[in-house]
């Protein structure tokens, strides 16, 4: 068994020569993978993926990213494909193949049927002299000096190589279309993501609890209106203007700084600047502001009038804050 250190040692070895297979991987774009972009974002058709053993698997998260960044596409695996999948190849689609070697049996036999059918292929090969790269229409070159295993074997440095070239495609295809947020919105519904890009304040804060004192609201009473909103705080209102904020902390500094805390009035301890968020902004803003402002209370507004106090529980219990 290897020691510790030793460990640490290969491990940092096998980063470092991917980060060095990626730094070259930037230098060496070139018009074809600009060519690529246009063509498929031009398409009418869906993005085939395809490709072999570690490929095929790099094949199946870029054609996730595809599909969640806007690009309709589909994984075939090449082996499949020349077994009776090829019918899932349509006439407007586009072949994505991955490829090291761009020589094998597979994945020639897969090329020279795709060619046959008519449709545009465009291959991601470390072997710019392959099968696969001069039976392509677009040929993006994926150079790799080294595979990170101590044989240069082992798929490392070329499948990590593949799957960043497969993340720039997707974010240049977004760019192009103007993909907003709005839009990755209506394809993450669920989970915690979908969570982050569409639940709104408004579903969060309960419109009949309102805490709220006025400016010359006493202690007592400031204590209370804290304590049964459950809020952690409390606005100051007058004549139907928010005019402050009132938080647990305020309480407790105010109540330290004076010998007698009966003169004490809202006007004297509360924020007169407090930190508000519109009602139909996305909860996760509200949360960000929270964050970077160190902060666990937000007022929301309708229209600029007070509508309720937003706190940083209520998000943690949603699962939104990180």
């Amino acid at each position: 068994m290897k020691s510790s250190i030793e460990i640490k040692k290969i491990a940092k070895s096998v980063i470092d020569i991917e980060t060095k297979v990626l730094s070259s991987l930037g230098k060496s774009l070139s018009q074809e993978f600009v060519k690529a972009v246009e063509v498929i974002a031009q398409s009418k058709g869906r993005l085939i993926v395809t490709g072999i053993g570690k490929s095929a698997n790099i094949s199946k998260k870029m054609v996730a990213t595809f599909n969640s960044t806007g690009q309709p596409a589909i994984f075939l695996h090449a082996s499949d494909a020349i077994h009776g999948d090829l019918g899932n190849i349509q006439n407007d689609d586009i072949v994505l193949c991955l490829s090291k070697s761009g020589n094998t049996l597979e994945i020639k036999d897969l090329i020279s049927h795709v060619k046959k059918m008519g449709n545009t292929i465009i291959s991601i090969t470390s072997n710019s002299n392959s099968y696969l790269s001069q039976n392509s229409n677009i040929r993006i070159d994926c150079p790799i000096f080294k595979e990170a295993c101590p044989y240069d074997l082992a798929p490392t440095s070329s499948t990590t190589a593949q799957l960043v070239l497969g993340d720039a495609l997707a974010i240049c295809l977004l760019e192009s279309r103007g993909f907003t947020k709005d839009d990755f919105a209506k394809f993450h519904p669920g989970g915690m993501l979908g969570k982050k890009l569409t639940l709104k304040v408004s579903d969060l804060i309960n419109d009949s609890v309102l805490p709220s004192v006025g400016s010359s609201s006493n202690i007592k009473e400031i204590i209370f209106e804290i304590s049964k909103n459950r809020m952690g705080a409390t606005a100051v209102i007058d004549n139907k203007t928010l005019i402050g904020i009132v938080t647990d902390g305020d309480l407790r500094r105010g109540i330290e700084n004076v010998g007698d805390i009966s003169n004490l009035t809202a006007s004297i301890i509360m924020n007169p600047n407090p930190k508000f968020i519109d009602k139909e902004a996305l909860v996760y803003d509200a949360f960000i502001i929270m964050k970077d402002l160190n902060i666990t209370q937000l007022i929301v507004l309708e229209e600029n009038k007070y509508c309720g106090i937003i706190h940083l529980h209520d998000i943690i219990k949603e699962g939104i804050a990180e």
